[in-house]
């Protein structure tokens, strides 16, 4: 990865910070984008320090012309792009009957169309550098989760635009990635949106039981560098999407038993 320019989107926590600084340990020039401007400015001060070059560059994903401004920012400032990891993300917990239209928008602006338009105004870049285009999905893409309806269809939809992007420029030498985590103690539980919009707060899930953030970018890192194609990265994952393929009926039931068991779980 060394002198490789990475964008991370989602850069302000979570798997993006960790992976920011994954890759910048690797080499790497690192450019964070999110939202807050505050915590890339920090970010990009810690990054710094390590000796790593970095560029804060605040972006709404959901916004197609801040998606522009972060690729032009990028090319203005270094010249190329070699891998654009899309990670912003949010979730939401809550029943589809009782969600509001606002909710599944707002899920499908940022987790789906804030990839879609990254990767549209990248891609003349790294078609030129035969670079990386990842995308943090989740096995949520491959099985629905109860009470997500939102994620599981932005994940669902992520994962069927990158695979067929890989398939329209497999002759081009671009490599696509999609990185499926499990449960990773992160903020996007505390800020995923319940059926009015608002944040949830606490997350429902024991964190201290969970993958760490800097455990998933150190195998999304590695993924990268070996040009993996799908990256299901805990055990349990892998056994959800076998065991679904072969015994679908059978894991629609297990699916909604573990989903049940969260603590004030919409489901009954």
């Amino acid at each position: 990865m060394k002198d490789k320019v990475v964008i991370i989107t989602g850069a302000s926590s979570g798997i993006g910070k960790a992976l920011a600084f994954e890759m910048g340990a690797r080499g790497a020039i690192v450019v964070l984008a999110a939202r807050s401007k505050d915590k890339l400015a920090e970010i990009e001060s810690e990054l710094e320090t390590k000796g790593i070059t970095a560029l804060a560059v605040p972006t709404d994903v959901s916004l197609e012309a801040d998606c522009r401004n972060l690729i032009d920012s990028t090319v203005e400032k270094f010249g190329r792009i070699d891998v654009l990891i899309n990670n912003a993300g949010i979730s939401m917990r809550a029943l589809f009957e009782h969600t509001e239209m606002k909710v599944l928008h707002h899920l499908m602006n940022i987790n789906f169309w804030g990839t879609v338009y990254c990767t549209k105004f990248a891609l003349p870049y790294l078609l030129e550098s035969r670079g990386t285009v990842a995308g943090v999905s989740s096995i949520a893409g491959f099985k629905g989760l109860p009470g997500r309806t939102g994620y599981t269809a932005s994940k669902f939809a992520m994962q069927g635009f990158l695979e067929t992007l890989r398939i329209e420029n497999m002759k081009k030498g671009l490599h696509v990635l999609i990185a499926c985590p499990a449960f990773t103690s992160s903020n996007i539980r505390k800020t995923a949106l319940a059926a009015d919009g608002s944040q949830q707060g606490e997350s429902p899930r024991d964190e201290d039981s969970l993958m760490k953030a800097e455990v998933v970018a150190i195998k999304i890192a590695d993924a990268i560098q070996k040009r993996r194609r799908i990256l299901v990265i805990s055990l349990e994952g892998k056994l959800i999407v076998l065991l679904n393929k072969l015994f679908p009926f059978f894991m629609d039931r297990m699916v909604y038993n573990d989903m049940a068991k969260e603590p004030d779980s919409p489901l009954k």
